[in-house]
């Protein structure tokens, strides 16, 4: 069974940074070989595309966190990363990590076959 654990979440002032963390575990589940993504959904509103990390560690951003974020990874470890910098009140959200079923960067959310169970960022002002 393959587990995606995210953790890391909180309350933090606007301007303020977040790290979250994202586990993999599962003996099925090879994560050096896995496009990890970041996906986020606020209440009413759409799960949407963060960024994506691919297995030798290329990243990609939505327009609406780049520049403030960075995704990374440690394959050792079986993790990866968000840090978000210069948070914003319209970065609230659950935030998910993913797995991409495929070898590409995509903000599909059907292209992801193993999700976390999210967890949740709030930005105050």
């Amino acid at each position: 069974q393959v587990q995606l654990v995210e953790s890391g979440g909180g309350l933090v002032q606007a301007g303020g940074s977040l790290r979250l963390s994202c586990a993999a575990s599962g003996r099925t589940f090879t994560f050096s070989r896995r496009w990890m993504g970041w996906f986020r959904q606020a209440p009413g509103k759409e799960r949407e595309f963060v960024g994506e990390i691919s297995w030798n560690g290329a990243t990609y951003y939505a327009d609406s966190v780049k520049g403030r974020s960075t995704i990374s990874r440690d394959n050792a470890k079986n993790t990866v990363y968000l840090q978000m910098n210069s948070l914003k009140p319209e970065d609230t959200a659950v935030y998910y990590c993913a797995a991409n079923a495929g070898g590409d960067v995509s903000a599909y959310i059907g292209d992801y076959d193993y999700w976390g169970q999210g967890v949740q960022v709030t930005v105050s002002s």
